[in-house]
């Protein structure tokens, strides 16, 4: 019996030491693909056109959060083309200030609908140009220190370049998205491609409609308000939301005044719009910031303070007496009064 018994064991004894080499060598090849796949996360993995290697991948950094001074003073700099954005909700008059706080200069001025804010830093002599659709005191009439500046030069000359509001908002479009420029239908009738040089047309390849065309609106940095921020960075808006989320997205940095900051951004609306922490540089906690606009869920809309602003502007030496009481002898702390009244 002896033969036959070991004439079964053998086999089987082939059979197992198979097996414990086919599961040798099925561990070796997961321990492979799981270093491949580490070194794929470390390293960009592939080599440009000239045979470099890409640089190690960084981690995505976070929005900082940061007092309001520190926040402009890191993303609003001397000579930079920067947008205030607001579209009569949100418009974020605290960084604003601290702007002229900060005695910014040489600013292009780009903005949808430049009002209140727009006039009070042209006329403290912060802004060189001005890109806009439509400027003027909502509901009440002109901006006395925008036209003064046009119309006079003071307290500097200022350079303007007007657009539909069409226009601005597919530039802004375009510049978000990384494009060369934007193309819509629009300007049909108008004038004011004979007074600015940027507005051209092509015609569709495919269809051969003429179209408009503007550049795209390619920033160095944004400023808009919102109503809160996690401690992550990452930023919601609800309400009016207008072109928030394409400046921010256009610009190389931006900065994010909030009426609070909290674990978690909580519930949303149907309109509600979260700006990821890594299209932010900076986040301030500044309640009250939009004020005398509003801030849906927060405060409303202080429309007494549009009717007051318009002899305050209209006198060069009443708003300067303003600019002095009001900007540079307080901080933003002067607006948390005005939140959730």
């Amino acid at each position: 019996m002896q033969p036959m018994l070991a004439s079964f064991e053998q086999p089987a004894r082939h059979w197992t030491q198979g097996l414990d080499r086919r599961f040798a060598l099925l561990w070796a090849l997961l321990w492979a693909l799981l270093w491949a796949l580490i070194s794929r996360l470390a390293f960009a993995g592939r080599c440009d056109n000239t045979g470099a290697t890409r640089e190690r991948i960084q981690p995505v950094p976070m929005a900082k959060i940061l007092p309001l001074a520190d926040a402009v003073e890191e993303v609003v700099r001397d000579g930079d083309k920067v947008a205030f954005e607001g579209f009569t909700h949100l418009i974020p008059y605290a960084a604003g200030h601290e702007a002229i706080r900060q005695q910014r200069k040489d600013l292009t001025l780009v903005r949808m609908t430049p009002d209140l804010l727009y006039d009070q830093l042209i006329g403290v002599g912060a802004a060189l140009k001005m890109i806009f659709s439509w400027g003027g005191n909502p509901g009440v009439g002109s901006l006395h220190r925008f036209r003064d500046a046009y119309e006079q030069g003071w307290p500097r000359p200022l350079e303007i370049e007007e657009h539909s509001h069409a226009a601005m908002a597919n530039a802004y479009e375009a510049g978000a998205a990384g494009l060369p420029f934007a193309v819509f239908r629009g300007y049909r009738g108008a004038e004011l491609a004979s007074v600015n040089p940027s507005i051209k047309s092509v015609t569709c390849p495919y269809t051969g409609e003429q179209l408009a065309t503007v550049p795209a609106m390619k920033l160095d940095s944004a400023v808009v308000h919102a109503q809160r921020a996690d401690r992550e960075g990452n930023v919601m808006l609800e309400g009016i939301v207008g072109v928030q989320k394409e400046a921010v997205l256009a610009a190389k940095r931006a900065l994010v005044t909030v009426e609070e900051i909290v674990d978690d951004l909580g519930l949303r609306s149907y309109n509600a719009c979260v700006l990821p922490h890594w299209t932010i540089t900076a986040v301030a906690y500044v309640p009250g910031g939009a004020h005398p606009s509003y801030a849906q869920g927060h405060y409303k809309r202080d429309n007494a303070f549009y009717e007051a602003w318009d002899p305050i502007a209209r006198e060069r030496d009443t708003f300067t007496a303003w600019v002095k009481e009001n900007i540079l002898e307080k901080g933003p702390e002067a607006f948390a009064r005005f939140a959730r009244t």
